[in-house]
């Protein structure tokens, strides 16, 4: 009973202890915040562009393509791993936009084309869910309300619309009437340009139907979507062998990534082998299997790489907190050498003295780890708020909405994150008090009680 009640007194009376019960509460309370809000927009970042290939890619990095896709994707559908399939052009062009009545609106300017099949698309990426006017039918994505027998497009949000400074776009209710003259260079499948001699360049002309907005900045800013069979013929992939540039996969719920992709590997391995004879098979050396990590790993790589950074930063902080534990708990030892002696000489035992000095070390890390929680819970709850107020009377933003792709700052708490945050400090606060504990049950009452000091 003694080290309960001497623990909760020198927890009350001695205030040097506020320091590190502070020193906890402060770091649980910053790594609970920084974790939650990096996390969530990791976490978001990641669940966008996974949304935006699938599960597995099989591409080929060269702009020609691989032909033989049809054949492929019938053994894709016969696999019982493979929820649905869709084939996935993509090259790059001349864009320039014009109003309907011929009057240019932007000058021309690059971006990258992706023709697909929003049919066999919706089934595989959240391409029907990024849509803005087709959202119910997607399918029809590529069919403008002004002009159903026109042949659609569907640019990237950032394309034609900018974010206000909360984030916003200002898209209007009714869709504009705006021409697309989308220019390719065609490949043959030899790599060549197609129309050499014959002005080089393929010209279309498309009609806004509608617009994406998929919380990838690379998706939605320099992006445009074409119907498939006409970007096949815009860049050239449907003289000759039939090709594409990937085709996305995704598969059922149950099966993991990892058992997924290796099926599809070794599906595409020996198909490859099966066609080794076949005129363009020199194009099927070139492609890849990927899963949507893979295949994105330049930009995941680099969001990882921050959480990783982000961990070894909380790691010091850690550390930090300590040491200052440990100072705390030495200075209360050194003064408490009268106290240590009076409870050895009534017949405390070493580990007694240990105990003591331990749970007096777990009282702080609770009181700490307690405070640090609610006030990071409720400042989480609040952040938006907070933020929004900071910007109305300071101009003040985390992140400037006009440049990055965030709406609201993630405030989605983890029970797990903060229960690994508490244990974290528990821990924390049992190893920096372990030495000055381990000290103090070594003193005997004869080195303490003498009477010179007392």
């Amino acid at each position: 009973m003694y080290k309960i009640i001497l623990a909760i007194r020198y927890l009350l009376k001695r205030r040097i202890s506020y320091f590190s019960i502070a020193a906890v509460a402060l770091c649980v309370f910053v790594v609970f915040v920084v974790i939650t809000v990096l996390s969530g927009l990791a976490g978001e970042f990641k669940r966008n562009v996974h949304a935006s290939v699938g599960d597995c890619v099989i591409s080929s990095d060269s702009l020609v393509g691989f032909a033989y896709y049809e054949e492929f994707m019938n053994i894709l559908d016969k696999e019982k791993i493979i929820e649905a399939v869709s084939p996935v052009i993509k090259n790059y062009g001349l864009i320039k936009v014009l109003a309907v009545n011929e009057r240019e609106i932007d000058t021309q300017d690059t971006a990258e084309i992706i023709g697909i099949d929003p049919g066999l698309h919706v089934k595989v990426t959240g391409f029907g869910d990024w849509l803005y006017y087709h959202k119910e039918n997607p399918e029809d994505a590529f069919v403008p309300d002004y002009g159903p027998d026109f042949a659609g497009c569907v640019p990237g949000i950032d394309y034609l619309f900018s974010r206000d400074s909360q984030g916003r776009y200002n898209v209007p209710e009714n869709i504009a009437r705006l021409k697309f003259q989308i220019s390719s260079f065609p490949l043959t499948a030899k790599g060549a340009l197609a129309k050499a001699g014959a002005g080089l360049v393929n010209t279309k002309t498309f009609y806004y139907s509608d617009i994406t907005h998929s919380g990838v900045a690379a998706a939605d800013w320099k992006r445009i979507y074409l119907p498939f069979e006409q970007a096949q013929i815009l860049c050239g992939m449907a003289d000759g062998p039939k090709r594409v540039n990937a085709i996305y996969a995704k598969f059922k719920p149950d099966v993991s990534l990892s058992v997924g992709c290796n099926r599809v590997k070794q599906l595409w391995d020996e198909f490859a082998v099966n066609k080794g004879k076949a005129k363009y098979a020199g194009l099927l050396k070139n492609v890849k299997v990927r899963s949507w990590k893979d295949h994105n790993r330049a930009i995941v790589a680099a969001m990882e790489t921050e959480q990783t950074m982000m961990i070894i930063c909380f790691a010091m902080v850690g550390i930090i907190a300590a040491f200052i534990v440990f100072v705390v708990l030495y200075m209360i030892v050194c003064h408490k050498t009268k106290d240590i002696g009076i409870l050895k000489s009534i017949g405390a035992s070493n580990g007694g003295v240990l105990s003591l000095f331990l749970f007096f070390s777990f009282l702080m890390a609770l009181t700490g780890s307690v405070i640090g929680a609610v006030g990071g819970w409720q400042f989480l709850v609040h952040i938006n708020r907070i933020e929004d107020w900071l910007f109305e009377h300071f101009g003040f933003q985390l992140w400037d909405r006009t440049i990055y792709a965030i709406d609201d700052i993630p405030n989605t708490i983890d029970l797990k994150v903060l229960t690994v945050i508490i244990v974290s400090a528990f821990s924390v606060c049992l190893v920096g008090a372990f030495l000055p504990s381990r000290q103090a049950s070594k003193y005997q009452p004869v080195e303490t009680l003498q009477v010179n000091q007392l």
